[in-house]
């Protein structure tokens, strides 16, 4: 019997550290599937040049939806709230990868008393979409009751 009982401890042990391993490799392959993701958000937040006839070259988010700054905004401060913030939703991504002609340091983040929540700012204007802006490529917000307007490298802001 105590042949057996040799055999019976050696198979556990065996059962038991293979099912260690085991584990071990699954966590393996979260960290993988983690830095995927990682990767994917990075490039998803990555921003990008459009251009349109009527505007030229302008700043755009990955999926080429067109980005907008408020002239009645200040710097790091938001005046676009309630009824406003409705009809121009805050842009906001945690990475960015910025096109040629940018510089990463001019874009910033503010956090919003209105709302709590984050906006990406450039050159501490806050950023934001028009929700008139339907497709990739619209610029639907270009000058709207003359204090909208496009983001592109040209943009000054009166401080």
């Amino acid at each position: 019997m105590k042949p057996f009982m040799w055999l019976f401890t050696f198979l556990l042990a065996g059962t038991l550290l293979g099912g260690c391993s085991s584990e071990e490799g699954a966590e393996d392959v979260d960290k993988k599937d983690q830095a995927e993701e990682t990767t994917a958000e990075e490039l998803a937040s990555a921003l990008k040049l459009m251009e349109n006839e009527k505007t030229g070259k302008y700043l755009a988010d990955a999926d080429g939806m067109a980005l907008y700054y408020f002239t009645k905004d200040k710097p790091d401060t938001t005046n676009c709230s309630g009824e406003c913030l409705e009809n121009w939703p805050a842009f906001y991504s945690e990475h960015l990868d910025v096109p040629d002609g940018y510089n990463k340091e001019d874009f910033g983040t503010i956090t919003r008393e209105d709302t709590g929540k984050k906006q990406t700012t450039y050159k501490g204007y806050p950023l934001y979409y028009f929700v008139n802006d339907k497709a990739q490529g619209d610029v639907n917000g270009q000058g709207v009751k003359d204090v909208w307007f496009i983001i592109n490298n040209e943009t000054i802001f009166a401080h």
